[in-house]
């Protein structure tokens, strides 16, 4: 594993990114010299994720997010990531086709990886958002939806689904894909949340 060749992205992995994420070859080779330096084993384990993860939300409690994070991107279940992974990863969060993002997201609420989403899958990811979003934020969401149980249960009920329904990967998406509240509910975007407020304001 460790031979000379470790500080330089293979041409492989190197094309194969740039063919499925929006990044350039100077971007991808940037990166992986940064990624060595942090991980000179070349994987990042779920606590290294979980401390780089914890830099971006200094104010908040991201260690159960990034752990379902971690998860849904370790696709060969070793509990490491590869600088591949966490490439597409970073694409996936950021800058997929909204399809892409999804299929994501339902890898991310899929917690036990059996295919499909129950309500309390719902409610375990919910909880562990809110454990990201700061108190003066919670303030602000509607009254539906302003703690884990009310936005797991306004979820659940725009997809129509009775309490101890399975959600598929298709409904999952096409349900998503048809109604924007659904969208903004499953995701974690504090800035959008800001956005909103500053919008509604007079």
């Amino acid at each position: 594993m460790g031979n000379s060749k470790s500080g330089a992205l293979s041409k492989e992995i190197l094309e194969d990114l740039q063919l499925n994420t929006k990044f350039t070859e100077e971007e991808l080779c940037a990166w992986y010299q940064s990624f060595l330096k942090e991980c000179p084993s070349g994987r990042i384990s779920r606590k290294e994720f979980e401390s780089i993860y914890g830099k971006f939300f200094p104010d908040a409690d991201p260690k159960a997010y990034a752990q379902h994070v971690f998860r849904s991107f370790d696709t060969n279940s070793d509990g490491t990531l590869d600088f591949k992974e966490y490439v597409v990863a970073l694409h996936m969060t950021t800058g997929g086709k909204p399809t892409q993002k999804l299929e994501w997201a339902f890898s991310l609420y899929d917690v036990d990886g059996n295919g499909t989403i129950s309500k309390s899958e719902v409610l375990e990811i919910v909880m562990a958002i809110f454990k990201m979003i700061s108190p003066e934020d919670v303030k602000l969401l509607p009254d539906d939806e302003n703690t884990p149980e009310k936005r797991a249960e306004k979820i659940w009920a725009y997809f129509g689904k009775k309490d101890d329904d399975k959600l598929t990967e298709q409904e999952f998406i096409e349900g998503t894909m048809a109604n924007k509240d659904i969208l903004r509910l499953i995701q974690y975007e504090p800035q959008k949340v800001k956005e909103k407020i500053k919008e509604k304001k007079p």
